[in-house]
């Protein structure tokens, strides 16, 4: 029986499965791999997520990924996240990946799918959770790693259904990347980009146009652009934001002045995710909880939120329809 405060079903589609390394975790797996963790407790180690901005928050985040090594561990931190998935009441999960990140450190890109494959195909059956799989390239390094990366995935392209562009976005404009989304495109690939997060609207633009992607990762600084803001509501152009990361990397000085209703009254499709939440201090439901609190919203507006997050998945439409009965359903309980 639903309950006021049972999660509504939704789907969370801005989600870096590195960034749900949770402190815990990070030192089991340490001392499973011989990993010194520059830390002397996951207490300390919580004491250091405190970040002034994006950088700040990537130094710590590539840091802390060393512990991840073999498929084992990859397989467990996606079963943790879809673990504590499940009770924020996630349905279907698009989970990013930076095998850059991995491959840098000698960890082969087989390693990193075959790990994280064996927990979402698992996904289903053990949490009720459907997945989809996005590679991203990192955009501070080259579009040549970014080629490179690619064609090593492309024995993996079954697991994969689209790919992303993350990491430190000031200076690295998505028009860098045309070649490899361009091949992505080509091989059957869905396509989507962080812009407008730290980077202005004109990256918004770039990813559109240059880019062709089906969906803006972040995008709150469209808000600068009213231009933009006809555009991605007249094409209805997904935007997942990620409300507790953008205040946690000083993107939005207090949570109460978020854009996230001015987004939606704008009649922008826009979701709430939860982007790196062992980093950022919340899952799906922590963010959709927050903004309930912080901006007011009422039930129907958090069910209309819910709903955007299934119309803005790459589902097929028998599955997405079904989600959203499960919404509807939620509402009327």
């Amino acid at each position: 029986m639903t309950t006021p405060h049972t999660p509504v079903p939704k789907a969370e589609l801005h989600l870096h499965i590195e960034g749900t390394l949770e402190p815990g975790l990070a030192f089991a797996l340490a001392a499973r791999n011989g990993v010194t963790l520059p830390y002397a407790s996951e207490d300390e180690l919580r004491r250091a997520y405190s970040f002034s901005d994006l950088q700040s928050f990537l130094d710590l985040y590539y840091a802390l990924m060393a512990v991840l090594r073999t498929e084992d561990d990859f397989a467990d931190l996606a079963h943790a996240y879809l673990a504590r998935a499940k009770e924020q009441g996630v349905r279907h999960a698009e989970i990013f990946f930076d095998p850059q990140a991995h491959t840098a450190r000698g960890v082969p890109i087989g390693t990193v799918i075959e790990g994280l494959s064996r927990a979402l195909d698992a996904a289903p059956e053990t949490y009720g959770i459907t997945t989809r799989l996005i590679m991203c390239f990192l955009r501070d390094e080259s579009a040549e790693s970014a080629l490179e990366t690619f064609e090593a995935a492309r024995p993996y392209l079954d697991r994969i259904t689209a790919v992303g562009l993350d990491s430190a976005e000031v200076g690295n404009p998505p028009s860098k990347f045309r070649e490899v989304y361009a091949r992505a495109r080509e091989a059957g690939l869905k396509c989507v980009a962080h812009a407008g997060e730290e980077g202005p609207p004109a990256y918004v633009w770039e990813a559109l146009d240059i880019l062709g992607v089906d969906r803006i990762d972040h995008g709150v600084r469209c808000m600068e652009d009213t231009e933009l803001v006809a555009r991605l509501a007249a094409e209805q152009m997904p935007l997942t934001v990620c409300p507790l990361s953008n205040v946690r990397l000083r993107v939005i000085d207090d949570l109460a002045d978020h854009p996230l209703p001015a987004m939606l009254d704008a009649g922008l499709l826009v979701t709430v995710n939860s982007d790196d939440p062992a980093y950022f201090g919340g899952y799906a439901h922590d963010n959709f909880t927050a903004v309930r609190d912080a901006l007011g919203l009422d039930e129907p507006t958090l069910r209309t939120l819910a709903r955007n997050s299934f119309r803005a998945s790459f589902l097929d439409e028998e599955t997405r329809a079904a989600y959203l009965k499960e919404v509807e359903a939620h509402g009327n309980a």
